[in-house]
């Protein structure tokens, strides 16, 4: 592990998901004691997006701004809002200049898929509709996340690719959450990984899918067709059960003629980059930013 990482280790919670609403309290602390970002060089604004229901969204919208991200936020689709993501969109938005619109999507248990998946889209269609009010041109939109909001930006790249949707111009993923199988050797041997772990990551699966055959809307590992698909920066941590999975996908992508960078971030685990006062961390918000500016920007 990195030796910066470390010493955290005796105060970070593992995640545990037998009890949803407990563990969001737990999550919502968490986030808050991270230092907020500045925001003096954006304009931050809430909202709702659509309606049956609404969808709340944070938009963080740097001054010049060409494009902009739907981005998806972490939390076992159990855990998370707009307000625990706020310091990573906000480090999002500075990092890339692009306009970051996070999404407040329903959570599982009691919201199972497709419900946090059909929020997305529709913020994704909402953005494109909208452009030239975010600041950003109508092909100029990237869609991403971390962890379940990575797989929940992955699957909007398959249904916008199936169903001739909104166009999107990059796939900005990190740490996905993609396969609800959990065979690859990763999601079945790190059982005592930091904050996430082979059983928290089944618990979450169980969560989303409720007893539903997983679509690859749901888990887009399970798609059999990648082609087509928009270019993809991929991010994978060391210590973390979706580090096979996210880079068996990317190599996939680059099988089926997409392009792709792959990161694998050496000594970290899932979520390591909350720990900002690490230089690997600090690299990775630099890395994501300027990999989502590079795409925006072309």
């Amino acid at each position: 592990m990195d030796p910066e990482l470390e010493p955290f280790l005796p105060l970070l919670p593992r995640a545990k998901l037998s009890d949803p609403v407990a563990e969001r309290a737990n999550f919502a602390a968490l986030a808050a004691s991270v230092s907020g970002p500045d925001v003096t060089d954006m304009d931050v604004e809430d909202r709702t997006v659509g309606a049956d229901p609404a969808v709340p969204v944070r938009i963080y919208r740097p001054y010049g701004a060409r494009g902009a991200i739907v981005w998806l936020h972490g939390g076992g689709w159990v855990m998370g809002d707009v307000d625990t993501e706020h310091p990573s969109a906000a480090r999002l938005a500075s990092a890339s200049g692009a306009t970051v619109i996070s999404v407040g999507y329903r959570l599982a248990p009691e919201h199972p898929f497709p419900a946090a998946f059909d929020d997305a889209y529709a913020v994704l269609t909402w953005a494109s509709e909208h452009a030239a009010e975010l600041g950003a041109e109508a092909d100029r939109i990237a869609v991403g996340g971390h962890s379940a909001g990575g797989g929940l930006a992955a699957g909007l790249a398959l249904r916008a690719r199936d169903e001739q949707g909104p166009p999107i111009r990059f796939q900005l993923l990190n740490q996905p959450g993609l396969d609800d199988r959990q065979v690859t050797s990763s999601s079945r041997n790190f059982m005592d990984t930091p904050w996430m772990n082979r059983d928290t990551v089944a618990a979450a699966w169980k969560h989303y899918l409720a007893g539903q055959a997983a679509t690859p809307y749901a888990a887009p590992a399970r798609a059999t067709d990648l082609s087509g698909l928009p270019p993809a920066y991929v991010a994978s941590a060391e210590l973390c059960p979706n580090r096979d999975e996210d880079i068996d996908y990317a190599l996939r992508l680059l099988q089926s003629g997409v392009s792709v960078e792959l990161h694998q971030w050496a000594g970290t685990f899932h979520g390591s980059q909350a720990i900002l006062s690490a230089e690997i961390s600090q690299r990775q918000f630099t890395e994501l930013g300027g990999a989502l500016r590079r795409a925006l920007d072309a």
